[in-house]
This record gives C-alpha cells, sequence and structure tokens, in this order.
C-alpha cells in the first residue's frame, strides 16, 4: 500500500527538468504549482491532496489531479465520498478486472514524481513509521491511473490512483502489518518503463511492467510520527532520520 508520500516541487519537475525544457518549467510553477498543495513533505492520501501527474495524453506537460481516484460512472457527491479512500491504491495485478480501475488501466494512465514514501513497520504491539527513497536520491516515479469526473455542477473533477505491486524484501521488512497477506509497495517505475506505462496498448505488455523495483536501489530509515498528537505536521524535517532505542530492525 502507499497511503503517505513526500513530493517536493523538485521531484514533481523531475520529468521537465529531464527533458531541459526550462520554459516548461517557467509555466508550471507559475500557472500549476498554485494549483497544488506542494510542496509536501508529509501527506496523507485521506486528505486528498493536489499534485502534478505526467499523463498518457500529456505526456512532457502535467495536469493538476487529486488523490483518490473517481470512476467516470460515479452518479453524485455521495457516491464519490463513499468510494474516494478506497480508490487511493490500485492493485495492479487487478487493475484491468476492477470496475473502479478498468477504463483507466485501458486508456488513463499516468506518472507521478515523488521524493518519496512512508510505511509504517509493525514491532511488539507498536508501529514505526519509515521513510523509504531511493539511494541516489533521485525522484521515484509511480505508475498511477487517472479519470476525468464531470460533477453534478457541470465542472470536471480530475483524480488519480497510485498502483502497487508485491513488496521487495525491503518492503517485505518493512511493511510487516500483520492484518495484511502480503506487503506491498508503490509500482515504481524506471526511465524506460515510464514511457511503456504512458504509450504502451496491449494489456499483456502492460502487465509485465507490474512488479517490484529491485531492493538495492532503495534505503530506508525511521522517523517521527505521522499519526497522533506527536505528529509535526507537514514539516520539511518530517523525513529526517529520529531513532526509536526499542525498535529492533
Amino acid at each position: 500500500m502507499c497511503y503517505d508520500i513526500k513530493a517536493s516541487l523538485e521531484a514533481q519537475l523531475a520529468r521537465a527538468k529531464k527533458e531541459q525544457d526550462y520554459a516548461a518549467m517557467d509555466e508550471i510553477l507559475e500557472k500549476l504549482i498554485p494549483l497544488t498543495d506542494l510542496p509536501l513533505y508529509h501527506a496523507s492520501g485521506f486528505s486528498h491532496p493536489e499534485l502534478l501527474i505526467y499523463t498518457d495524453r500529456s505526456p512532457t506537460f502535467p495536469e493538476v489531479a487529486t488523490w483518490g481516484l473517481v470512476p467516470e460512472w460515479v452518479h453524485d457527491d455521495v457516491q464519490r465520498t463513499k468510494l474516494w479512500n478506497n480508490t487511493l491504491n490500485a492493485r495492479g495485478e487487478t487493475i484491468f478486472e476492477k470496475p473502479a480501475f478498468r477504463t483507466a488501466a485501458n486508456n488513463n494512465r499516468c506518472i507521478i514524481y515523488v521524493d518519496g514514501f512512508y510505511e509504517h513497520h509493525h514491532f511488539k504491539g507498536k508501529t514505526y513509521p519509515f521513510y523509504i527513497y531511493r539511494k541516489d536520491n533521485g525522484p521515484l516515479a509511480f505508475a498511477g491511473l487517472w479519470s476525468e469526473w464531470t460533477t453534478p455542477e457541470g465542472g470536471t473533477l480530475k483524480t488519480f490512483s497510485i498502483v502497487t505491486t508485491t513488496g521487495n524484501p525491503l518492503l517485505a521488512k518493512i511493511h510487516n502489518n500483520p492484518k495484511l497477506k502480503e506487503a506491498r509497495m508503490p509500482l515504481i517505475l524506471d526511465d524506460e518503463n515510464a514511457e511503456e506505462w504512458l504509450n504502451l496498448k496491449d494489456r499483456h505488455t502492460v502487465e509485465k511492467l507490474i512488479r517490484p523495483l529491485p531492493e538495492d536501489l532503495l534505503t530506508a530509515h525511521t522517523v517521527s510520527r505521522l499519526r497522533g498528537k506527536e505528529y509535526m505536521g507537514n514539516q520539511e524535517e518530517i523525513s529526517s532520520p529520529v531513532e526509536y532505542s526499542e525498535l529492533e530492525f
């Protein structure tokens, strides 16, 4: 699962920066960033923050979207609210079957660039938050699905979901929730797979991309509490290392 992320301005601009499209970067900063909740040093999907996504229809210039996919067939705000928290993540193995995701899986795929993500480790009845990120500190390219929903007022709500896959050995060690059958992690794409994720049309070829990122590309450390009275909020230092002497890891 992936419900907590860090997304800086730099990470969200990664694709434009890679293409050395400085005019696009200026336009993004001027016109799109003010419409988002960035920077997000820690954001929970359950707060439905607005981020930038790179879609299959606009692979080089991002669009603003809200986390929590709302399928086009949703009837009203009541149904949207009921569904929203259940579509923060899309299980990669079933995206072509689930009614909430299958249209997007076939037609509307996207990439979300983040700095890293947070998961909780269970130890002796308590949970300890970990921050997971690339060893080279580069941005992570999350595979996503997006949708446009027409609101009852006639407006448009653009939303997305983060695709997940089986956890690699690092995530299997961290994400050990006893209530879950297996550890999960976001579907993280490398440069080649990112382009394929946006452009491929054949379902079976897309399904081959749904696999965990090798653990040797990632690292992790414990951080301050992400829930409860000790939570510091969306502060830059929230992803800084914090040691828990009682934790055996």
